[in-house]
């Protein structure tokens, strides 16, 4: 059997055979096993000089037992070895399914046209046509049972349901992913570590405008309940991206930090409510009441 694939085909077939393998085994998803690894790359080197000299012994070995034959017994131990496999079932199935006639029994269905010496054979339709159209047939009263009758989903309700689990699945993602957080998805962080760095991003960035203890100076008193552009996780993280009011706002940070350090330092800052500052700043803008608590 393995005579009839010649080695040059059969040995790099079993080696991308076990590459292939290999990689499925241990894919992480960013390079190829044998350029992220390179003891990968090496015992696939030896995998290959193992094939290879496989090859070599079992070709020698054959040489060896030829010279050692007498004459009849090496013609036979060849003939065995270079028989090639006749597939007589699929040559049978093809015959069939092609439906012509033999040649020597062609003069059964001639006809009587005859142009310059051209006959007609009056050969029937090949079964595999005959078979493709009946199944044709049967997909087609199918489909239409399916589709126009017992209204099946068709391809836009298909991409309908698609686009819904993928939206699900992106603000499902975006929940976890936090420096893809934005203004609808931003969520109040209770964690210490957040908080923690909240804190260290606040004293230095906003300590300046707000005080160290949230009582206001520049900016507005972060302890009291009163927003000037809206309380709640959300607004607050809005307006450290986007900035405050035109003109007389605090500038947008977005530029200078990650959303998730946004999301820190706004869920920080929101710890100041209820404290008591040594010199608070008189109130401004309006009582926000979160209606979402409601």
């Amino acid at each position: 059997m393995r005579h009839l694939i010649p080695s040059y085909i059969r040995v790099p077939s079993l080696f991308f055979i076990i590459f292939g393998i290999i990689e499925l085994l241990i894919d992480s998803g960013e390079k190829p096993a044998f350029i992220e690894y390179p003891a990968v790359s090496l015992f696939l080197f030896l995998v290959l000089l193992i094939l290879i000299s496989i090859e070599a012994i079992v070709g020698a070995l054959e040489n060896v037992m030829l010279h050692k034959m007498d004459a009849q017994a090496k013609a036979k131990f060849l003939a065995n070895r270079d028989r090639k496999i006749e597939f007589t079932w699929l040559k049978n199935t093809y015959i069939k399914l092609l439906g012509s006639k033999p040649i020597e029994d062609e003069g059964e269905i001639i006809l009587d046209h005859n142009y310059d010496g051209i006959k007609e054979l009056d050969n029937s339709l090949p079964p595999w046509w005959v078979y493709s159209f009946y199944i044709s047939i049967i997909f087609a009263v199918v489909y239409l049972a399916r589709y126009h009758v017992f209204d099946g989903d068709t391809q836009i309700d298909e991409l309908e349901t698609e686009l819904a689990e993928a939206k699900i699945a992106i603000e499902a993602y975006k929940k976890t992913a936090k420096d893809l957080v934005d203004f609808n998805t931003v969520t109040l962080l209770t964690e210490a570590s957040d908080l923690s760095a909240g804190k260290n991003i606040f004293d230095t960035n906003c300590v300046a405008c707000h005080m160290a203890d949230g009582g206001g100076g520049i900016g507005p008193n972060l302890t009291d309940k009163n927003w000037i552009l809206g309380g709640g996780i959300k607004n607050v993280f809005k307006t450290v991206s986007e900035g405050g009011r035109s003109g007389k706002g605090m500038i947008p940070w977005k530029q200078l930090l990650k959303p998730v350090e946004m999301a820190q330092v706004s869920s920080y800052l929101l710890t100041f409510e209820g404290t008591t500052p040594a010199n608070p700043k008189a109130a401004e803008g309006d009582v926000w009441v979160d209606d979402s608590q409601e």
